[in-house]
């Protein structure tokens, strides 16, 4: 892969990495702002519901945050773009679509056909 093509898959995954870091901030200021003192007990239950949700996105996010840490390293390493499986470079359209990805189309399919046995 060219330098030029690595610089702005850098940039693109420096930016997914502020984006989960600015939002997980968000929600922890939130949740702490927001006041836990409803006397109606539907109230109390609708908000606990919401943090519930929205802690369960932080913690997906939180998953994809290590994966776009260790997408980074691997642009350091020059190993980006390289499927783990074959060796063989993974297609510019498939990393375009999820930078963070590991293998090739074909082994991809290959490791989610093995796991649906």
């Amino acid at each position: 892969m060219h330098e030029k093509q690595l610089e702005k898959f850098k940039i693109r995954l420096e930016e997914m990495q502020m984006e989960i870091l600015g939002e997980s901030e968000e929600t922890v200021i939130g949740m702490q702002e927001e006041s836990t003192l409803y006397p109606d007990p539907n109230d109390r239950a609708s908000l606990e519901t919401e943090h519930i949700n929205n802690l369960r996105i932080r913690d997906r996010e939180r998953k994809l945050l290590t994966k776009v840490e260790e997408a980074l390293e691997r642009i350091e390493k020059k190993t980006f773009g390289i499927c783990e499986e074959c060796g063989e470079e993974i297609g510019k359209e498939r990393l375009l679509i999820r930078p963070v990805t590991t293998f090739c189309v074909a082994c991809k399919e290959s490791l989610e056909a093995e796991e649906d046995k």
